[in-house]
């Protein structure tokens, strides 16, 4: 699986996943770094079938109407340390890679992950 984590998100997100063998990109990578547009990002995400993770709602919206980008990982945690938020994904990974084979969209919270379709 490939991934891209959003501007809003750490990028030690990003070195998270690549250390647990996946591939995975932050928009730090990207040539506009994190002035990336929305629809670049998305191209980039479809172009290379990654699967975005982001808080930004426009993307969660993007996704309901369009469907774009494909796969899509919402955080909806609230502001929260860094350190907690790769926790979360170091406890539940696993569940996290389930849920997407099946779906496109996973929601994570503080306290809840699930997916939608």
């Amino acid at each position: 699986m490939k991934f891209l984590v959003d501007a809003q998100l750490p990028k030690s997100l990003s070195l998270l996943l690549t250390n647990k063998g996946f591939d995975a990109i932050h928009t730090l990578d990207l040539p506009d770094k994190n002035a990336s547009t929305d629809d670049f990002i998305i191209s980039i995400s479809e172009a290379e079938k990654r699967i975005f993770i982001s808080k930004d709602s426009d993307f969660l919206e993007s996704f309901m109407i369009k469907s774009l980008p494909e796969k899509l990982i919402v955080i909806k945690t609230g502001n929260i340390p860094n350190l907690l938020l790769l926790k979360i994904f170091e406890d539940n990974l696993q569940l996290i890679i389930e849920m997407l084979s099946r779906s496109n969209l996973v929601e994570i919270s503080k306290t809840d992950i699930a997916e939608h379709g």
